[in-house]
């Protein structure tokens, strides 16, 4: 249960610009090897050019509610899945953690919310040279949204995700740590994202989010 010792005991709490925590280790080295040999098609040799979103559908910043259909770049995103937990066997073990009732009322105790009917989401992640995350409130059906990262080429720990507060100014940047990373949950003062920065080779990471709409995975 290595997530649930990083929780015990390897997260810090921050209130500015909005409540959040910081995780440290939380992931496996079988877990890190596949996210870093997982196959994350490049957008833009799908001449799909990077336009803020995550979706690629150039929608609106603020708290809102989901585009169904996944946006653009669905076909392009890694999504762990029941039809594909045989190519991660590790993450998949990640997932049945989360799933658990001992980490999801542990996470939900830290973030204030009843995580007992939802549902997790776990995707890898691997951004290219001209990627950025315009600022943007997470959708309303992301209970629980959570970004860790895997830095294996030596980027710059900038390269991280950027917090800003109300009037969109840049309070912090949450570092790009080898296993380290984030979580909170959405509301509309929730403002991140990441500003156009150089990278060298990959950023890779997973999303990690308890959600209210149906996915392979409903907690236990």
């Amino acid at each position: 249960m290595e997530l649930f010792k990083s929780l015990e005991n390897r997260t810090k709490s921050f209130s500015d610009p909005f409540n959040h925590f910081e995780i440290n280790e939380p992931l496996t080295e079988n877990a890190i090897k596949e996210i870093s040999t997982a196959d994350v098609l490049d957008p833009k040799k799908e001449n799909l050019n990077y336009d803020g979103t995550r979706a690629l559908d150039g929608g609106d910043g603020a708290f809102r509610s989901g585009i169904k259909d996944g946006g653009k770049a669905k076909k392009l995103r890694c999504y762990v899945t029941k039809e594909n937990a045989n190519q991660f066997p590790h993450l998949t073990n990640f997932i049945e953690e989360l799933r658990s009732e001992k980490v999801y009322k542990k996470i939900g105790s830290l973030i204030g919310k009843d995580l007992s009917n939802s549902y997790v989401r776990l995707e890898v992640i691997c951004d290219r040279e001209g990627f950025w995350l315009k600022p943007h409130c997470d959708i309303k059906e992301k209970l629980m949204s959570s970004i860790i990262f895997i830095n294996l080429h030596d980027e710059s720990e900038n390269l991280g995700t950027d917090f800003y507060d109300k009037n969109l100014t840049k309070v912090k940047t949450v570092p790009y740590k080898h296993n380290y990373g984030y979580f909170f949950t959405s509301g509309p003062e929730s403002w991140h994202g990441m500003e156009k920065k150089e990278i060298k080779k990959e950023r890779r990471c997973i999303q990690v989010n308890y959600v209210t709409f149906p996915t392979d995975w409903k907690v236990c």
